[in-house]
């Protein structure tokens, strides 16, 4: 029909919808994601181009203009043709907040003042979309998740562009970067520093348990004493040890039967949290796999997978039987016993639980019930990275409808002349949901809980035989993987000290959104303030000292309690708790003090500058393969204890190579390793770096082959590292000025380079002597003489150098 449409989020979704329903309910336009931006803060107040300490707040809210790229413009064109002559609009965007922010902004910035109706499906299989017009509701019942939409992205243009902008003039004179702030951005970066820096400065305790073989009369197992306290010295194990030699005494034994129900069904964030631990998957390739599954084409087997709660709604219990049968078809899961009936469990213990989906759009990630006949037939068009995901989805589905997990629980109790010994083991009564899970183990029943304990009788005799120390050591706490951190964002009341605020955090959903955290802990790899490190993520060098900085200058700007606190205010919005004007106002109140601190710190003369150790991209590059071999190799050969960060930080590497590196002594290597000597070719290469900066090879680089490519790695063009390379970052729907920020930036040398280019500059008449012009003194440099080049800024041969040594440029 003429005078109705359906507006899709993308050109997929318009595909399926088309597939479905046909033109029954209009012409089927897809969007391209966001059709609309915000508008910048120059756009609303001219005054604002120019970059100052001010909150960003227009009168009213920031306004919005069509987006660039893609095909935006086209897609739009076409939507805003229709909508003049349509009289009744079918929204069938994503059934989220920002599903329903992309559809509705396109009424709003056109006023479209028809009829609208929204369609709400959480599969893409065609019962399922038919299902969803069927049933759709005037918009107007979506208004509140409207208004928690534009208030998140309302708050986070003024909170990030006010907070960007402060920092970088106040806190940035000299460094060739804008610092970013944001508010979900900044405190994930401190989530990952705080961690490292606990390993950084970890220092291990060592301690001592004791353990003992018993003896009784149906077998033997393994006693350990039971601390009230870690043993930190070897003589009072000894003490322990004495006791239980050859020591005999009337075992206390407790047998309780116990049970365990299944675990909770899979939302985003505990999916990608599973696959990061168990498959090693980035967060961002947990979700393209689940979102293949649920709308790439011929598959459509699971539903909407940026799931934010782990319940289903109690309407869905029907489905059970249909779901059930069809997995058991696939040769995997039919070996799986679940009961007939399958076990129904409602309540916040269970998994069918309407109150629990209060306030969301969307349930728990489950198999499809409308393509589930049809898994025989898209199984084997799967991929093995979709088949495991799949594989996880069905079981977790599966074993909520089964048995509890039933097990006897035996405790042993030996008091040991006033030392308590304790053994403990887990004998299954009946694995029920277990079953579903044939070669999981839990932690809990790993090492001493793992036993299999013989038969005991509460106050039969045990003897102990052959007690021994064994030695101990505290270890730091694990770096997070990607699927840890997602964990860490949405539980983000661990972070909080205060109580009531924490029980308030714990019902929110922590900082970020399931579809928005994988992308930010993107944009943190790609601004080179994060790396990968093997499965875990570690902060640069740059990412601890923009950390550093931001958290002496206001805790508040890296506290990701004082996001989420944020984050439940948005949340409120949807359920009616909170206006969208107060959760913006509540926002811009948290901005507007930090700012104010900031101004205050300036005036002071006590806030911190990052100044041009952010411009210093080296010390944000991993050091290369061969010298973290070549470290490794010295660390194995003499025993010593490498420095935190020397796997991560190029600097950190090299300086532990040229302190441990052996040096040589009349032409021969001392020490019992003897690396690789410098090549000939490496020699020459070396020597036109060398000569191109104007600085002097160290005798620690001639060593040997491993510490010349460390020196030629760490003083040649950056474009031989390609891969780590970074522009200057540039804030979320903004740019900085012209005048702000340079086309582009150069590289700055390390402290070494720049002394050694000091000290030789009179040798460096036919190349120049070189410079270090901090960032926004271009003018003035060009003005004394310095020009540049793609090594760097230098002052070319005769012009004077004592401007530039004054101004600490040399």
């Amino acid at each position: 029909m003429a005078d109705q449409i359906v507006i899709t989020e993308k050109s997929s979704q318009a595909k399926d919808v088309r597939a479905a329903v046909g033109s029954r309910y209009g012409n089927i336009l897809p969007a391209e994601g966001h059709l609309f931006d915000l508008l910048e803060p120059e756009d609303v107040v001219p005054e604002w181009k120019r970059w100052s300490p001010v909150l960003l707040r227009p009168e009213g809210l920031y306004g919005t203009r069509p987006a660039e790229g893609g095909n935006k413009a086209a897609k739009l064109k076409a939507i805003r043709e229709a909508l003049r002559t349509a009289k009744q609009v079918w929204l069938a965007t994503d059934c989220d907040r920002e599903g329903q922010l992309i559809g509705q902004e396109i009424l709003e910035h056109y006023d479209y003042r028809g009829r609208v109706l929204r369609v709400l499906f959480t599969a893409q299989d065609a019962q399922t979309i038919r299902d969803a017009f069927e049933r759709a509701k005037p918009n107007t019942e979506y208004a509140r998740l409207y208004a928690a939409a534009v208030a998140r992205r309302q708050a986070d243009q003024i909170y990030n562009l006010s907070l960007t902008r402060t920092a970088t003039v106040i806190m940035g004179q000299g460094a060739r970067r804008v610092i970013g702030v944001g508010r979900v951005k900044t405190p994930t970066l401190a989530i990952v520093c705080k961690r490292e820096l606990e390993i950084r400065n970890f220092v291990p305790i060592a301690y001592f348990e004791v353990v003992a073989i018993a003896k009784v009369a149906g077998g033997q197992f393994q006693m350990r004493h039971a601390l009230q306290q870690r043993i930190v010295q070897r003589e009072v194990a000894q003490d322990v040890v004495n006791a239980a030699q050859a020591f005999e005494g009337a075992l206390a034994v407790r047998v309780e039967d116990k049970r365990q129900g299944p675990p909770k069904l899979y939302d985003l964030p505990s999916l990608q949290k599973l696959c990061g631990s168990r498959f090693g998957w980035p967060a961002s390739k947990t979700l393209e796999v689940a979102q293949e599954l649920y709308d790439g084409q011929g598959k459509k087997i699971i539903t909407y997978p940026r799931a934010e709660v782990r319940y289903l709604p109690q309407s869905l219990i029907s489905d059970v039987p249909k779901i059930v049968a069809g997995l058991q078809v696939g040769q995997s899961f039919s070996v799986i016993p679940v009961p007939e009936p399958p076990m129904i469990r409602k309540g916040a213990g269970g998994s069918f639980y309407d109150k629990g989906l209060e306030g969301v759009s969307h349930h728990a990630v489950i198999p499809n019930v409308n393509t589930i006949d049809k898994l025989h037939e898209v199984w084997p068009r799967l991929s093995s990275d979709e088949k495991k995901l799949f594989d996880v989805v069905a079981r977790a589905y599966l074993a909520a409808l089964m048995p509890d997990f039933r097990y006897r629980q035996t405790t042993a109790f030996l008091d040991v002349r006033g030392f308590e010994f304790r053994a403990s083991g887990r004998q299954p009564i009946d694995l029920g949901w277990r079953a579903a899970f044939p070669d999981w183990q839990p932690a809990d029943e790993k090492g001493d809980e793992a036993q299999l304990l013989p038969a005991l009788r509460n106050g039969e005799t045990a003897q102990l035989q052959d007690p021994q120390i064994e030695d101990k050591e505290t270890r730091p706490p694990a770096r997070y993987n990607e699927g840890t951190l997602i964990d860490a964002m949405q539980n983000a009341w661990r972070f909080v000290a205060d109580e009531v605020l924490r029980e308030r955090l714990k019902e929110a959903k922590g900082i970020g959104t399931p579809a928005t955290r994988a992308e930010i802990i993107g944009g943190l790899k790609k601004q080179s303030l994060l790396i990968t490190q093997g499965k875990h993520i570690v902060p640069t060098e740059i990412g601890l000292s923009l950390f550093d900085v931001l958290r002496q200058a206001d805790p508040a700007l890296v506290d990701p309690g004082v996001t989420a606190q944020l984050e439940c205010l948005l949340d409120d919005v949807v359920v009616g708790k909170q206006k969208m004007i107060g959760a913006i106002d509540a926002v811009c109140d948290v901005a507007q003090r930090i700012i104010g601190k900031l101004k205050e710190g300036a005036a002071a003369g006590g806030l911190p500058s990052l100044g041009p150790a952010v411009g210093d991209g080296a010390a944000a590059y991993p050091p290369t393969s061969t010298m973290k071999r070549f470290a490794d190799s010295i660390i194995r050969h003499k025993g010593i204890k490498p420095p935190p960060g020397y796997k991560t930080s190029i600097s950190i590497c090299r300086k532990f190579l040229s302190e441990h590196a052996p040096k040589k002594v009349n032409g021969e290597a001392r020490g019992t390793h003897e690396p690789k000597g410098v090549s000939p070719a490496q020699m020459l290469y070396a020597k036109k770096i060398a000569q191109g900066k104007g600085v002097v090879i160290p005798d620690e680089a001639k060593a040997n082959s491993a510490a010349m490519s460390a020196w030629i790695a760490s003083n040649r063009d950056g474009k031989r590292r390609r891969p780590w390379r970074k522009t200057a970052y540039t804030p979320a729907r903004s740019a900085a000025p012209q005048s702000t920020v340079p086309k582009k930036p150069s590289r700055k040398r390390n402290a070494a380079a720049a002394a050694a280019a000091s000290a030789t500059a009179q040798t460096n008449s036919a190349t120049g002597t070189p410079l270090r012009i901090p960032y926004g003194n271009k003018d003035v440099a060009l003005k004394l003489g310095a020009r540049y080049r793609s090594g760097g800024w230098y002052a070319p041969p005769g012009v004077d150098l004592a401007a530039f040594g004054e101004r600490g440029w040399l």
